[in-house]
């Protein structure tokens, strides 16, 4: 059995290690903050470029993008994964990996080997480089700061290599930011752009709240419903639009701005599904601490009264025996 000393030793580093989850809690939980404020400046934009394109390229058959055909062989891919910078985020980073490995086995059993990684994230570059696979660059600083630009940047390189065919398929693997309490690891093509998904299919975050708890997120969820069912139905958008000065030039404008921001968004989400867990992954950590430090004050409170009886024994003994 441990002395005082060695369990009130084990009280003090429990203390400690308690002090910097919590810490750590918090900075995630602001961190998480500021990131769905990022989302939710984008998200109106996003909605009706979104909106637009795929209501032009579905509803005329006029309607054409270079980037919505897709090649007849598929021999050269490039992936897109989002990883984060740091560690301490429950299975954020060990998920991606794991997809990212299923989605490069997934290719090589089609016989397709030509594969090329754009590590967003320090994380899945280094497992990248470990597994043998060949990356296209360093964006380690994209991941710690989502950059509209850069991600331009990396959608118009994308683009262009799928053009001329040095790429046949883009994919992007990333985790979907539902809640603080939920994100979806998603597999996403990029290019060829895919018309099959519904218009707004993404638009399911809630960035109402930090919480992660499952009654405060079944709470959150019925006042919502509540609210909407106060709403007046809203009318759906007019699709007739009037195109200036002609669709070809519209659709070369527009497509190349949807596919930057479906970077952008793949990373913003990344990035507060990055910090959603890494809140979640400190508050387990600190509940367990919380139960520890309870064991250990019953644990030395029984090794304290065990100490003073066999004192009092000595004691009543000796008289006894005097």
């Amino acid at each position: 059995m441990p002395s005082l000393k060695e369990i009130k030793t084990r009280i003090a580093s429990v203390n400690s290690t308690r002090k910097i989850t919590s810490a750590m809690k918090m900075v995630a939980s602001s961190k998480l903050h500021h990131a769905q404020i990022a989302i939710q400046n984008m998200l109106p934009y996003e909605n009706l470029l979104e909106h637009i394109l795929k209501a032009f390229l579905a509803s005329r058959q006029e309607a054409e993008s270079p980037f919505e055909i897709g090649h007849k062989d598929v021999r050269k891919v490039a992936l897109m994964v989002f990883s984060s910078n740091s560690s301490l985020c429950g299975g954020f980073n060990s998920n991606i990996i794991k997809m990212m490995q299923q989605t490069v086995d997934e290719y090589k059993q089609q016989g397709i080997d030509d594969i090329i990684i754009y590590p967003i994230g320090r994380k899945i570059a280094e497992k990248a480089v470990k597994f043998g696979l060949r990356c296209a660059g360093n964006f380690t600083e994209l991941a710690e700061k989502p950059d509209a630009k850069q991600c331009a940047e990396v959608s118009k390189e994308l683009s262009a290599k799928f053009l001329k065919g040095e790429v046949d398929k883009v994919e992007m693997i990333y985790h979907h930011f539902k809640s603080a309490g939920s994100q979806v690891l998603t597999r996403k093509c990029f290019l060829p752009i895919d018309l099959s998904t519904e218009i707004g299919s993404d638009n399911d975050r809630d960035l109402s709240s930090n919480m992660a708890t499952a009654k405060a997120q079944e709470y959150l969820r019925k006042k919502k419903q509540k609210e909407q069912s106060n709403v007046e139905e809203v009318k759906p958008l007019n699709d007739d639009f009037i195109v200036e000065p002609n669709l070809e030039i519209v659709l070369k404008t527009l497509t190349p701005k949807l596919l930057n921001l479906m970077v952008y968004t793949a990373l913003l989400d990344s990035n507060a599904s990055e910090h959603a867990a890494r809140m979640v992954a400190m508050q387990t950590a600190t509940d367990n601490a919380d139960e520890l430090l309870r064991d250990l004050s019953l644990q030395y409170n029984k090794s304290r009264q065990q100490a003073i009886t066999n004192e009092l024994l000595d004691i009543v003994g000796g008289s006894v025996n005097n």
